[in-house]
């Protein structure tokens, strides 16, 4: 999408790497041109002129600023970001490889507040936070095949002790280890709840379209269609004291191994896979984050079953209200989903998308820009070219990146679709409505905020501003 001057000058005076990588700044005083987020001091705005690529600034006769370097941005150089994308790398093929924190400040060559600041920006985690969460999923695999037990699975994992691991793997998973080893060939499983468990957050998303074929809320919880390896399963889920039955049913024979795929999907549509405790911590000390929390704590973010069904609502819900939004993503329902038995239909797959033509969707209500926008999206996504699935284990920083340069995708929809599909615990979907209105209410503003200032008063959130913009959304 076009950007205009104005936006462009806007951007540029905030230095939002937000827009780094959609235009360039030259300043013809200097004869440098920058990126977006640059932080050296700005000049004066009719000194300044914009260029959509670096070869048309290259070409005006200007140098790369030695300050934001857009030269090394634009090959792809950034040295902290290969300290950290080697290091997450070592760390997922042996997790029991590294003791602690000290270790893999150690084996990045930093120190441990430098490691902690390379893991914010990159991975929105930290650490610590890290090597858990792959020394559990070291020990998932290891129960999957089935060749050890609970505890030698937990130690060749890198646990210290068989409690430590059975503590945080009931925290991650929602049962114990034997039960998740107990996953395979089940058609059912249970798991466990936090005592501050919000059930009704989770309703009210998986009940947004009330009409929709493909989940549809029960009695006593909700029913989701989703993909299971090739194959449409009905994941129902029926809330309990202090827990949820989660029970599979499919018209094809489900493989022996399908509740493992479901239990991870449940886990990520049960928010289960984001921990609120450390932004709540805050709120003893930080008033804003009282304040804001108070009323719903133990909010959690409850994911999209796959990435690309992210994709899908965000291109869909650009520039409409939920309402219409729905209305959309139903109508793209019916022409290419998948039966899933008993008046259910399966969300489409990347393929299945990609094969439409243009028409097919502006006669179902699409406006021609996004019906191109969400078909060619499709095709690189079917093609691999846009390794959508694979993005909740890259860098933020480096999905950020990926996902601006796709046309059709502004910053709203990226951030979106990192908040809500991937999992990363610290963007912002600047422009939305929902977001600018709780900002109005929590800092008791005369008017709504707009895109120049959404950023600064988000800011006292990070690096949870995800969850902030959950409780905003959650008024």
């Amino acid at each position: 999408m076009k950007l205009t001057i104005e936006t462009m000058q806007d951007r540029f005076y905030a230095s939002d790497r937000e827009y780094d990588g959609r235009f360039i700044t030259g300043v013809v005083t200097t004869g440098i041109y920058c990126l977006p987020s640059c932080t050296a001091r700005k000049p004066r705005v009719e000194n300044i002129r914009f260029f959509d690529t670096e070869d048309a600034a290259v070409a005006a006769g200007l140098r790369p600023c030695r300050r934001c370097r857009p030269d090394a941005y634009y090959r792809g150089d950034d040295q902290d970001l290969d300290r950290v994308t080697s290091l997450a790398g070592a760390i997922r093929k042996d997790p029991a490889g590294f003791a602690d924190t000290s270790a893999l400040a150690s084996a990045a060559g930093v120190g441990p507040t430098k490691l902690t600041a390379l893991f914010r920006d990159h991975y929105h985690t930290t650490p610590a936070a890290f090597l858990t969460r792959e020394r559990i999923g070291r020990a998932r695999s290891l129960l999957r095949e089935g060749s050890q037990g609970g505890a030698e699975a937990g130690l060749d994992a890198g646990f210290e002790s068989v409690s430590a691991f059975h503590e945080n793997f009931r925290r991650y998973c929602g049962m114990t280890p034997g039960e998740y080893q107990r996953l395979q060939g089940a058609s059912s499983f249970r798991i466990d709840l936090p005592n501050d468990y919000r059930t009704a957050e989770v309703l009210r998303f998986g009940g947004r379209d009330v009409q929709s074929r493909t989940e549809s809320l029960c009695e006593d919880g909700f029913t989701k269609v989703v993909w299971i390896d090739e194959t449409p399963v009905r994941l129902t889920f029926h809330f309990e004291a202090e827990g949820v039955m989660c029970v599979l049913d499919s018209q094809s024979l489900l493989p022996a191994d399908a509740a493992f795929a479901a239990h991870a999907v449940a886990l990520r549509m049960l928010g289960l896979t984001g921990d609120p405790a450390p932004f709540e911590r805050r709120a003893i000390r930080e008033p804003i984050i009282a304040r804001l929390i108070e009323g719903h704590e133990g909010l959690r973010i409850p994911l999209t079953h796959n990435v690309f069904e992210g994709l899908v609502w965000a291109i869909v819900g650009q520039q409409v209200n939920l309402t219409f939004a729905a209305t959309l993503r139903r109508a793209l329902n019916e022409l290419c989903g998948h039966d899933a038995g008993n008046g259910f239909l399966a969300t489409p797959r990347p393929e299945d998308v990609a094969g439409l033509n243009i028409s097919d969707l502006t006669a179902r209500q699409f406006s021609g820009r996004k019906a191109e926008y969400l078909i060619g999206i499709s095709q690189l996504v079917a093609s691999g070219e846009l390794p959508l699935e694979a993005m909740p284990d890259m860098p933020a920083t480096t999905v950020n990146k990926a996902l601006l340069a796709v046309r059709g995708l502004g910053p709203w929809a990226v951030n979106y679709l990192m908040l809500r599909a991937c999992g990363f615990a610290d963007c912002v979907p600047l422009g939305d409505t929902g977001l600018t209105s709780g900002l109005q209410r929590l800092y008791e503003l005369t008017d709504r905020p707009d895109a120049k200032n959404t950023p600064a008063l988000m800011e006292p959130f990070a690096p949870h501003r995800s969850l902030a913009t959950a409780h905003l959304w959650a008024g």
